[in-house]
């Protein structure tokens, strides 16, 4: 929906654009690889760990793929791409040569999830396909408070893309078809916005009169006026940071790592799906 895909990328634009807002100091570390699951929040009972645990082994066993869940209660001040990256830059999954690692990776407090996806997977599973598994699968039951479940959901459909298995048809077909057609138009406009009012009328102004337009016109085209005081908000904060120099931003496509849980060297570059519930 744009309301809720517009502030998540001014989110992640005003961190790509603003590093000195974070330290490294203040990232939230990535724990050492000792597991295939790895709750650091309490979520998952010992039970429910072991039995994931059990199935991604044998998993890897058969397939030879390389799947890990983690656990954290949040990213801030990082976007759950930008961490995720971070961890199977780290935890090296997958196998050299043939990319097959794959993450799960939940920020329980931010309610928000993402399945990263290696070189060697991306055919196996695209980005609109990790987008249909996280909404169709995951999230019905991490909105129900059952994780265990959601999580057990989810890697299922993964395992079985990767043993050939296609998914049923989508279960909402044309589901916000024309809304998701609203956020290119609203990124080009503040692209445009921002450069524009920035070099007429200075940074300041320029930066409050981007957000003064983008907010109207976000609340004419989405009808919330909470999201678009938000959007506005942004808008100006980001217009401001930047100068209005914010072209060749755009969301996604974070550089990937390598992998292996064994030293094995996949290769990851940024494809996968986020998420929230």
């Amino acid at each position: 929906m744009p309301a809720r895909y517009l502030l998540s990328w001014l989110l992640t634009a005003a961190l790509l654009l603003c590093p000195s807002w974070a330290t490294a100091a203040d990232l939230v570390p990535v724990p050492p690889l000792k597991a295939r699951v790895t709750d650091l929040t309490g979520t998952l009972s010992a039970a429910q760990r072991q039995a994931l645990e059990r199935q991604l082994a044998e998993f890897e066993r058969r397939r030879g793929t390389q799947i890990a869940v983690l656990l954290v209660p949040t990213t801030v001040p990082e976007t759950i791409e930008q961490y995720s990256i971070r961890v199977v830059d780290e935890w090296k999954l997958g196998r050299k040569g043939i990319d097959d690692g794959l993450l799960l990776l939940v920020a329980v407090n931010d309610r928000r999830l993402r399945i990263e996806v290696g070189y060697g997977l991306e055919g196996v599973v695209p980005d609109a396909i990790a987008n249909r598994i996280i909404e169709e699968y995951i999230v019905p039951y991490f909105r129900a408070g059952e994780y265990a479940a959601g999580i057990q959901a989810g890697l299922q459909r993964l395992m079985g893309l990767i043993e050939g298995e296609p998914l049923p048809p989508p279960r909402s077909a044309s589901r916000d078809r024309a809304s998701d057609n609203l956020l290119p138009f609203l990124l080009f406009a503040f692209f445009i916005f921002s450069g524009l009012f920035s070099r007429l009328l200075g940074r300041l102004l320029g930066a409050a009169v981007t957000g003064g337009v983008m907010g109207a016109l976000f609340l004419l085209l989405v009808g919330s006026l909470r999201a678009a005081i938000v959007v506005a908000l942004l808008a100006f904060v980001l217009t401001l940071a930047t100068g209005g120099r914010v072209y060749g931003v755009v969301p996604g496509g974070f550089p990937g790592g390598r992998g292996g849980f064994g030293g094995g060297g996949g290769g990851f570059g940024g494809g996968g799906a986020s998420g929230r519930w």
